[in-house]
């Protein structure tokens, strides 16, 4: 794919990309596949894949109590416990406001750890890791931003959440539906969202302006960005999954050029 070569040109020591269709396959693909990137925040989705294998086998349920009081793990995986984004002070009552929550991250992958008996990042091996072939990818810190991986795994898992073998479609299709609906919040990188709307781990483009994917990215697409200069979506309306991993920290020149990039791969992809 010749959008994908517009990663070269970023104000980046290193980035790699790929496309992968909703079949599995990867369509296109730039840069080193294989070299290993700290994916800051995009490690959320991964947690919180192995919070869905962990719910199908009944080690949690959505409903229990888990966080602060009133909270569930729902809240937790939804940012809408109330916990800070980097401390345990809860600012809201649970359900009432999207605060996008490191902390809460930590609290749910806890919460999955006392339950199973296993270590979380143990248990995200097992559970999501290994069965995918994501040799290359491993949670060394926060199951909120702590993990490394490579364009060719996240690329094993962008083909996993769009075609499910670990876990129901079901699931994975509740997991990238708006959950509390309509509840503002801080989207980071782009200010306050009157409706900062969010799945169970994935983000939801929904409405959101600015935003880190396209302007002519779908409604449905979900996914997450990392402050480290990586991203994953997924846009069901296209048909595929795209990451892009680098190795400069986001700001302003993401803003500038993620979102181009982002149509670029979509026009190509019709």
């Amino acid at each position: 794919m010749e959008s994908l070569r517009a990663v070269s040109e970023w104000p980046v020591d290193n980035a790699a990309t790929a496309v992968v269709a909703s079949d599995g396959r990867v369509v296109g693909s730039h840069g080193e596949v294989d070299r290993p990137f700290p994916l800051a925040s995009v490690t959320k989705p991964l947690t919180a894949y192995a919070v869905l294998v962990a719910v199908e086998e009944g080690a949690v349920e959505w409903d229990q109590p888990a966080g602060p009081e009133g909270s569930t793990v729902r809240h937790l995986i939804a940012h809408t416990s109330g916990l800070a984004f980097d401390s345990s002070a809860a600012q809201a009552s649970p359900g009432t406001r999207r605060i996008y929550s490191n902390t809460g991250f930590e609290v749910l992958a806890k919460t999955v750890e006392e339950a199973t008996g296993i270590a979380f990042r143990d248990y995200l091996a097992e559970a999501v890791l290994q069965p995918l072939g994501m040799g290359s990818t491993a949670l060394d810190g926060s199951p909120a931003a702590g993990a490394v991986s490579t364009v060719a795994d996240l690329s094993l898992f962008a083909a996993e959440v769009q075609a499910p073998k670990l876990v129901s479609a079901e699931l994975v299709a509740e997991a990238t539906t708006v959950v509390f609906p309509g509840l503002a919040g801080v989207l980071p990188g782009y200010g306050n969202q009157r409706a900062n709307d969010w799945g169970l781990g994935f983000e939801i483009r929904d409405g959101k302006t600015p935003h880190w994917t396209g302007s002519t990215s779908s409604p449905a697409t979900f996914g997450h960005f990392g402050q480290s200069g990586t991203f994953l979506w997924v846009d069901p309306a296209a048909g595929a999954a795209c990451v892009a991993l680098a190795d400069r920290a986001f700001g302003k020149w993401a803003i500038e050029t993620w979102p181009s990039f982002t149509d670029s791969v979509l026009a190509e992809l019709k």
